[in-house]
């Protein structure tokens, strides 16, 4: 199975053509943004497919990243994941950007914990976390940072995503001890493919989750006074 993975639900745009078996993607392209994932994407996804044998035609799957993360970003990718796929009539996959996090790590024979946090703002995180052998211990949810870091206890945590520093440091408040093995802003698009490959249709649809309500809410016109004539 080859698979082609996007990802734009935070601070980065990324494409990657992965087959099933391989360690190696067979094209990918990555580039961090704050804005203009709508500009950036389908371009993206034409050069790293103009690097792929056969092109679209040999795409069996694509996987998209669902959230939790931007609003805007999500729904981007996952509009261009389901057009993409409509479009060669194959399967979309949704996959979470928390477990993309996590996945490098959940790779491992470890024991502990696995905590995967993205900033939330306003000292909270998107939150989720796992345990050996990646049994889901806490799942996907926001949090405030105290909370997070309460739910994770006592024990070897290592910590992944934009929030793990924020994770950490208010561990170290009460006395807590978190290892912070990845802070990037993003996963990596390799984890995304991946995780899409062995991704089930029926439980992982290209569908956002988002978590929290938007923090940009639409503004409410005041009414006009009437005045009698």
């Amino acid at each position: 199975m080859r698979i082609l993975a996007i990802d734009t639900a935070l601070p980065a745009v990324s494409v990657c053509v992965l087959d099933a078996g391989e360690n190696q993607p067979v094209a990918r392209e990555s580039v961090p943004m704050d804005k203009g994932h709508a500009e950036a994407l389908m371009p993206m996804v034409a050069r790293v497919m103009a690097q792929v044998e056969g092109g679209f035609v040999s795409i069996d799957r694509v996987a998209v990243t669902v959230g939790p993360g931007s609003f805007t970003g999500i729904r981007i990718g996952v509009a261009a994941a389901r057009g993409i796929a409509l479009a060669r009539g194959i399967e979309a996959v949704g996959v979470s950007t928390l477990a993309a996090f996590a996945a490098p790590l959940l790779s491992e024979e470890s024991e502990g914990i696995v905590a995967a946090a993205i900033d939330a703002r306003h000292g909270h995180v998107f939150f989720t976390a796992y345990g050996p052998a990646g049994r889901i211990l806490t799942s996907p949810r926001i949090l405030a940072l105290r909370d997070a870091c309460r739910l994770l206890g006592a024990g070897r945590i290592r910590a992944v995503g934009s929030g793990a520093i924020l994770l950490r440091d208010e561990a170290a408040i009460y006395g807590g001890d978190i290892h912070v093995a990845d802070a990037s802003p993003a996963p990596d698009i390799l984890a995304v493919a991946r995780l899409g490959l062995v991704a089930d249709p029926a439980n992982a649809p290209a569908r956002p989750i988002y978590l929290k309500a938007p923090d940009v809410k639409p503004g409410i016109k005041p009414s006009i006074p009437v005045v009698a004539s």
